[in-house]
């Protein structure tokens, strides 16, 4: 058994010398082969990935859970659905950036991780009535601002411009408050908050007199 043990051992030991060579210089066959796998891998992979966030960014998908219905139907009442010149915006188009570089890329990725809070909330029905939904209305509309902010309101700067604006096409009250804020370097949601949704962030009374 001993002699059986001995004659085994170097052929053993050539066998793991042999890998070890071959790791340490492979074939340019294998290398080849390797970095064609490598890419093709990684081409799926993003597809893959691209393509299941093109596919949750459709508003019928995000109002597959009904209680998103609420302030969907809150934004076809709004000139960011139906206007005059047919353009219309959809959900992805304010709560997840477009990605036209890839650090839009990254954080639309991050974007639709933290939307998991979502499924969460919708799993254990914490917004599944028109009343716990108001009743968390203003802590999700805040996050929402919040992250606008932080982002100078890139989700509004892919359609708006102030660079681009006509001043003879808008009210007097209009021009005064964008040149304040272009000045204050202020960003559109700081002004333009509840402009798709309801309004939370000002009372009742003080909605009907900026109405008025």
């Amino acid at each position: 058994m001993a002699e059986a043990q001995n004659n085994n051992t170097p052929e053993s030991t050539n066998n793991d010398t042999g890998l070890v060579n071959r790791l340490k210089n492979p074939p340019k066959c294998s290398m080849l082969r390797m970095i064609v796998v490598g890419v093709l891998g990684g081409i799926m992979i993003w597809g893959g990935l691209n393509m299941g966030m093109e596919y949750t960014n459709r508003s019928e998908f995000c109002t597959s859970c009904h209680e998103m219905t609420i302030p969907f139907e809150e934004l076809k009442k709004t000139v960011h659905y139906k206007n005059r010149s047919g353009t219309t915006v959809q959900c992805a188009d304010c709560h997840v950036a477009s990605s036209k570089t890839p650090t839009d890329y990254l954080f639309k990725s991050f974007q639709k991780i933290m939307a998991a809070r979502d499924i969460i909330g919708h799993i254990k029905g914490t917004v599944d009535t028109p009343e716990k939904f108001d009743a968390h209305r203003l802590t999700m509309a805040e996050r929402v601002w919040e992250r606008m902010i932080e982002r100078d309101s890139k989700e509004c700067r892919n359609c708006h411009s102030f660079d681009t604006m006509d001043p003879d096409k808008q009210k007097d009250r209009s021009v005064v408050k964008h040149e304040g804020a272009i000045e204050d370097k202020k960003t559109c949601i700081e002004c333009h908050k509840g402009i798709a949704h309801k309004p939370v962030h000002i009372k009742d009374g003080e909605a009907a007199k900026t109405e008025g």
